[in-house]
Order: C-alpha cells, then sequence, then structure tokens
C-alpha cells in the first residue's frame, strides 16, 4: 500500500497535520478488538479526507463502507453546520462500537448508520448528496456508481478508495480475481464517463476524486 520510500513517506506524515486525539484512540481500540484493523483508513488518509471535506464543506455525505468509523469521522470534520452523513455498512457486530465514537466525537446527531447491503439501500434514500466516499468490497464498486451517480449535486464529489488495489492494478491479472478485475473496470469507468471529471492519487493504496460536470 505504500508506494514511496518508507523514509519519504514518513516525512510526508510528519509536516502534515496531527491526527485527533479521538481518533487515536479509535485505531488503538480497533486494533485491540476488530478483525482486520487495516481497513481503517489511516491518520494520513484521514487528514486527506478531512481537508477535502473541509474545503467542500457538504450538507449531505454518504459513505459505503462504515467499518469502525474512521473514514465517517474524518469526513465529519468539514461538514456544513446543519450538514449529515448517511453511512452504510453490512456488518451489525460493529453498529455500536461505531455510534460510542460518534457520540463521543460531538457529530453523533449528524451521524446516521444504515445496516445491510448498500446495493438494497441507496435505492430507499431519497437524497441527493454533496460528498460520497466509496470503500466497500471491491466487486459492486461499478454498481455503486451506477446507484449513486443520480444522486450526486452537480459539483459534487465522489471519494473512491483502494483504486491502485496493492499495485495490482499494473500486474497481470487472473481472469479469476475478482477484486483486482472489478478494480480495472471501475477505473476505467471513471476515466470515461462524461458526467464527471476524474484524477486518481497516488495516495496510500489509491483515492480517486471525481467531480459530477
Amino acid at each position: 500500500m505504500y508506494f514511496l520510500p518508507e523514509k519519504l513517506d514518513d516525512y510526508v506524515v510528519a509536516h502534515s497535520q496531527d491526527e485527533p486525539k479521538l481518533l487515536q484512540q479509535l485505531t488503538r481500540e480497533t486494533y485491540q478488538k476488530i478483525l482486520q484493523p487495516i481497513m481503517l483508513s489511516g491518520p494520513y488518509q484521514g487528514r486527506v479526507l478531512s481537508m477535502i471535506s473541509k474545503l467542500i464543506r457538504p450538507k449531505s455525505v454518504l459513505e459505503l463502507g462504515t467499518f469502525t468509523g474512521y473514514a465517517t469521522l474524518c469526513l465529519a470534520e468539514g461538514l456544513h453546520p446543519e450538514g449529515e452523513i448517511h453511512t452504510i455498512d453490512v456488518n451489525e457486530e460493529l453498529e455500536d462500537f461505531q455510534r460510542s465514537y460518534f457520540d463521543k466525537s460531538g457529530y453523533g446527531t449528524q451521524i446516521h448508520q444504515h445496516l445491510g447491503s448498500a446495493i438494497d439501500i441507496l435505492p430507499t434514500l431519497d437524497k441527493t448528496f454533496d460528498l460520497v466516499f466509496i470503500d466497500a468490497d471491491k466487486p459492486n464498486y461499478v454498481n455503486y456508481f451506477h446507484l449513486i451517480i443520480d444522486k450526486l449535486n452537480p459539483g459534487g464529489i465522489i471519494l473512491s478508495d483502494n483504486v491502485l488495489w496493492h499495485g495490482k492494478v499494473i500486474e497481470p491479472v487472473d481472469p479469476k480475481d475478482v477484486s483486482t478485475n472489478a478494480v480495472l473496470e471501475f477505473n476505467t469507468l471513471l476515466k470515461n464517463d462524461k458526467r464527471i471529471e476524474t484524477v486518481l492519487l497516488p495516495i496510500r493504496d489509491g483515492l480517486t476524486i471525481s467531480r459530477k460536470l
């Protein structure tokens, strides 16, 4: 996931905004109690998400893939005072864990959790969004895009995580590797869809910013 030399990567992190204490606590508890803690966005990418959200000042945010709520809280830092986040995850075992940190953050009343498949939940959300963060199961990334694009306000932003997929996007691909092939298809879709303009950033495992025209 790290494409810069380690010393240069350390320098980048050291000269970026520090991770808030609540998120440090969330990280520690995730590593202590939750399986696959590597799924956390992490302090550097978290500061990137926070900065983007602060630049946009969204009134409505959609997140696909909550995990323990780290990225959710980073995105909440830029919320308009009257803004809200709708975050979707399939893991019911994490719902109370997420909520405990949402409420500690001061953004608790602005964050709405949805439990279940995003494929099923998205059509039921009668809302439009200024900012969307996709960080869920890779095989459904293309499906998520098609369900989201008409709910995205003009000028709205889609952030898509893991678009370099551990570097596998430039390696020979096994036809049976569903996730890698899905990421490749998704990246091509973002590049070619005329409704958006896109730039892929080599941040951690790859983060794409797409803006609706």
